[in-house]
């Protein structure tokens, strides 16, 4: 099935010598078209996917890791969904985007769905406090400003695009680790074997949700380090700048042999490296010291 759907990435494999199994390689048709979607516009080379999801399954593997651990502690066999949650609570903008897509999924079942989370201040009180109109959320404001800057750098691709390139971007702009690969998605993220939790639909899906929003964030800043790496090129004069830069103009679509260089698997583990860098003040506190600075894997 894997070699009907995927024959180019068969073929790449074979040349590289990258062994990957028939699921993996779909999933890696599945990030090119993400990567897409998250703004490469240039063919990434097998390798450069290859990677990105070798990154994003070990992350997932990371994520139910923790999850077991935190069912562990309070007494259950089974991981939930507040268990996936807890892990990127401190990134506020992302939380409050999953707790849209979970509203707007129950929102069938609930018209008034709102997703409530445990370790919050409102979870404390047996009575929830009225929400006023004038009352200013600041996690929605950094995540309605996260999703206009990339409505906004959509915008910016789409409106010159073709009848046909616009059918493309919206056929990707569905692509899913989760959907329609249920049960083949659970075998490669580990369930069975990093847990024996059942995951219910929710975990599923909330999973689909953080894989997309992984490729998404490393093709982001994957994009920004080979900008960085294309600017110190013409700085130094390398590469005949002058030339590079003229083909560099060249419309959003144009193939990598007229000036557009795909992101290369070194782009990508610079973005995942620059992830996963511990802030400056926990490094400064184990300095001079012998403890082995062991630093835990960052949830992207």
């Amino acid at each position: 099935m894997a070699e009907s759907l995927f024959p180019d990435l068969i073929h790449a494999q074979l040349d590289h010598g990258i062994s990957k199994s028939p699921f993996q390689l779909e999933l890696m048709g599945t990030i090119k078209q993400m990567m897409y979607v998250s703004g490469e516009t240039a063919e990434p080379p097998v390798e450069t996917t290859s990677i990105m999801e070798d990154i994003v399954r070990q992350q997932v593997i990371e994520m139910l890791r923790t999850c077991t651990e935190l069912a562990s502690r309070r007494g259950s066999k089974s991981i939930g969904i507040n268990d996936l949650i807890f892990q990127i609570r401190h990134d506020q903008a992302k939380v409050s985007r999953l707790r849209t897509f979970l509203s707007w999924k129950d929102a069938k079942k609930n018209k008034k769905a709102k997703v409530g989370l445990p370790w919050e201040q409102s979870s404390f009180y047996p009575v929830e406090v009225p929400e006023r109109e004038d009352e200013e959320d600041e996690d929605e404001d950094e995540m309605n400003f996260i999703t206009l800057q990339r409505l906004r750098r959509a915008d910016e691709r789409t409106k010159v695009m073709t009848k046909d390139e616009y059918v493309t971007w919206s056929e990707y702009r569905q692509a899913s680790f989760t959907y329609r690969k249920g049960k083949r998605f659970r075998e490669w993220a580990g369930f069975g074997i990093v847990t024996d939790s059942k995951p219910s639909d929710d975990i599923v899906d909330i999973l689909g949700f953080l894989t997309f929003e992984m490729v998404q964030v490393l093709t982001e800043i994957a994009l920004k380090v080979k900008e960085q790496e294309d600017i110190a090129r013409a700085q130094s004069g390398g590469d005949n700048a002058g030339s590079k830069k003229r083909k560099l103009e060249q419309g959003l679509f144009d193939p990598p042999s007229e000036g557009k260089r795909p992101i290369e698997p070194r782009h990508v583990q610079e973005a995942f490296r620059r992830f996963q860098q511990r802030p400056k003040r926990s490094r400064a506190m184990l300095n001079g010291t012998r403890l082995p600075q062991h630093a835990p894997l960052h949830i992207i």
